[in-house]
């Protein structure tokens, strides 16, 4: 059965919210405030995406789960450690779990990604190493962020300079989609013939 398609402005503020509330929260208060007000959002964000859609993709669902767990262990130990190194252990599970699929002949980019298209054989696995290696970096890149700089620009980085990047990448890959992907014509011709050949 199809998933309902939300609108791109909502799928944008369910994303985009909870790193708002985040900046607003720490600017306002402090880091702890912050991490709270967040996993507040993280939470009503997907209970509004099932209420809409019916239906939370994996990465969001993934990422929420660890955000409570970091987020919970930065409040009851009260310490900031833990909600800035959550999106190094978020992007490395993800780097991870793209990279070990691939050793194992698996392109797990389609189910992260929640089937938005069809491509072939070799396009899932191009488009896999691509966003292995952005989320690889992407984790080298926080690390060394909130290692070196001050909490408020890791906060600021965070909620205004992750989504441009992976936005940014994210646009990069059309020509290769466009290159591997697979119409829905020929899917259908496929699925024909494989009818044919089965009969």
């Amino acid at each position: 059965m199809d998933k309902k398609q939300p609108h791109p402005l909502f799928k944008l503020g369910t994303e985009l919210g909870p790193l708002i509330v985040f900046f607003v929260a720490n600017a306002k208060f402090n880091l702890f405030v912050a991490t709270g007000a967040f996993m507040v959002a993280i939470v009503a964000a997907m209970i509004a995406s099932y209420v809409v859609v019916r239906h939370v993709p994996i990465m969001a669902l993934v990422t929420a789960v660890i955000v409570l767990v970091f987020g919970t262990l930065t409040l009851v130990l009260h310490d900031e450690t833990f909600i800035k190194v959550k999106p190094t252990i978020i992007y490395g599970l993800f780097a991870a779990i793209l990279g070990g699929g691939l050793l194992f002949g698996r392109s797990f980019i389609a189910i992260m990604f929640d089937q938005m298209f069809n491509l072939t054989h070799e396009g899932w696995r191009a488009l896999t190493k691509r966003w292995a290696l952005f989320f690889l970096a992407m984790a080298l890149l926080n690390e060394a962020i909130w290692r070196t700089q001050s909490t408020d620009f890791w906060v600021a980085f965070k909620a205004f300079g992750v989504i441009p990047l992976t936005m940014v990448f994210a646009v990069a890959q059309m020509p290769l989609i466009k290159r591997y992907s697979i119409e829905p014509a020929t899917l259908a011709e496929s699925a024909a013939d494989e009818g044919d050949i089965s009969k």
